[in-house]
């Protein structure tokens, strides 16, 4: 059964938009939200009878807010701001993408800040329910007033124009409702304004990457120990007596789970008593560098998941007091800079498992495993180029960590004269976490093929395991073979469903 989320502009989590985004959860209007949305529809239409003169509402946008309209043209006026502001460029987002964008705006108009008839925020939530996917191109938002460009591509295809993604197939948006038995909008006064207006593209994008980011966080320590441990590495760093002197919350929580992953290691005793004392910062250091990403991390889930429950229109509707008031909530900030942040600890992390794939393929330092793990180097290259791969990722990542949020562009006439740059930081944490992956399964398939070369030597229960499934779809790499299809098993083993039992021992 598909679970039901009640959105009601206050609760919603990373969890419940990773479930829509993914179409495991319908949605519906929480009862108490539609009775905000109706009282704060009641303000618009008293401001509307009484010719007030309102921003977005009966004024035109940015450089014209000095504009009054007519209050005959005011539909006018918003069909004409959602056609022009729908001037997005580049791939269309994917579809988990397009469903969180979706999603993340019903639940700021829920909210009862927006000024929206219910009748149009239920559309929108129809049109998720039933699989209807406005195309929204992934670039043109500068991150301030919100992400304007994209969000109006979502909102032409409430309005019948534009298309959409449905099962499986691109329709004029007209036409996908009319199959679905839905009515498109007729914008009513505000109604365009409060569609396109926020940071939902920003939000929903980065809180993507977030939950991507988390689990691949517990994949990191989980491959970091099977790494170490073929290496022979010690587990001394990780006493908890260290950590508990440095009490950063993240580190103490990856010690105790190398702590964990590295118990009952009959691999482990085997060189219990060799007499090394330390290892390369690679091995020694993994709490301390993972931590901090963690930590990092949880700050971004704090700053994300209060913006995916946030109200960030412009002009805002206060229903309690009949109020309209323009403020700058539609700056994404916040996002920005927790993003930024993100994608400067992926290409950290990255290049942290890089250093230690190359501990594993260099017989220079790995002590007595064959170079490139394989057993007839020189007839064969073995894991060469795998790694040569890794190294030319990490370094894209570190190209790409750039912190997009301290760039600014004036716009409208320099109206909007400091921007946040928030979806251009969203789509490059969106590319770090792709990357890391990639270089995290590298590593992955690094450790197996030394684990086995190790052999008799066993490892603890739960790497053990890691290596069984690494296993079931990349085989052990005896001689030379098409490379590429072994870095994407090793993939499908970090993202699969069959990795969640050991992930689930870990904090």
């Amino acid at each position: 059964m598909r679970q039901t989320i009640e959105i009601d502009g206050d609760s919603l989590s990373l969890e419940d938009l990773s479930s829509v985004s993914r179409g495991k959860a319908s949605v519906v209007l929480a009862p108490r939200a539609a009775v905000r949305v109706d009282a704060a529809r009641a303000v618009i239409d008293r401001a509307v009878a009484e010719n007030r003169v309102v921003y977005g509402v009966t004024t035109g946008f940015g450089k014209f807010a000095d504009v009054v309209i007519p209050r005959e043209k005011l539909g006018q006026l918003q069909l004409n701001l959602v056609r022009s502001h729908a001037a997005g460029t580049g791939r269309p987002l994917a579809a988990p993408a397009v469903r969180a964008v979706m999603l993340l705006r019903a639940n700021c108009l829920a909210k009862g800040f927006s000024g929206v008839r219910r009748e149009t925020l239920e559309l929108l939530l129809a049109c998720l329910e039933r699989g209807i996917h406005p195309v929204i191109p992934e670039q043109g938002s500068v991150g301030a007033s919100g992400d304007l460009a994209p969000l109006a591509h979502l909102a032409l295809a409430l309005v019948g124009e534009g298309e959409v993604e449905w099962n499986g197939k691109l329709l004029p948006s007209a036409e996908a409702l009319r199959a679905a038995d839905l009515s498109a909008a007729v914008l009513e006064a505000k109604e365009g304004l409060a569609l396109i207006n926020g940071t939902q593209l920003t939000t929903g994008l980065s809180a993507l990457a977030l939950h991507r980011l988390l689990r691949l966080l517990k994949a990191a320590d989980l491959v970091a120990a099977l790494t170490l441990d073929t290496l022979k590495g010690t587990d001394a760093a990780f006493d908890p007596r260290i950590h508990a002197a440095r009490p950063h919350p993240g580190q103490i929580v990856s010690a105790s789970n190398l702590r964990t992953l590295l118990a009952h290691s009959a691999l482990r005793e085997s060189h219990r008593d060799c007499g090394v004392v330390q290892d390369a910062y690679a091995l020694r250091c993994i709490p301390q560098v993972h931590g901090a990403a963690r930590d990092a991390a949880a700050h971004a889930r704090r700053v994300i998941e209060i913006e995916m429950n946030a109200a960030t229109d412009n002009p805002m509707v206060f229903a309690e007091t009949g109020t309209l008031v323009s403020g700058g909530n539609f700056h994404a900030a916040p996002v920005a800079l927790v993003c930024d942040l993100l994608t400067a600890s992926t290409a950290d992390m990255a290049s942290l498992s890089e250093r230690r794939t190359e501990r594993l393929v260099n017989p220079a330092l790995s002590g007595d495993l064959p170079a490139f793990l394989t057993r007839d180097g020189g007839l064969n290259s073995g894991l060469m180029m795998i790694h040569v791969t890794a190294a030319a990722l990490v370094s894209e990542a570190k190209s790409n960590s750039f912190p997009a949020s301290v760039d600014s562009i004036p716009t409208s006439a320099g109206k909007e004269d400091h921007v946040s740059m928030g979806p251009i930081a969203a789509r490059k944490l969106q590319k770090n976490v792709d990357l890391f992956e990639t270089v995290l399964a590298i590593e992955l398939l690094a450790a197996a093929q030394a684990l086995d070369l190790r052999r008799p030597l066993v490892t603890s229960p739960p790497l053990e395991e890691v290596h069984r499934l690494v296993r079931a779809r990349v085989t052990f790499w005896d001689a030379d073979r098409h490379a590429a299809p072994a870095i994407e098993g090793a993939r499908a083993v970090l993202a699969g469903d069959d990795l969640d039992g050991v992930l689930a021992q870990l904090d």
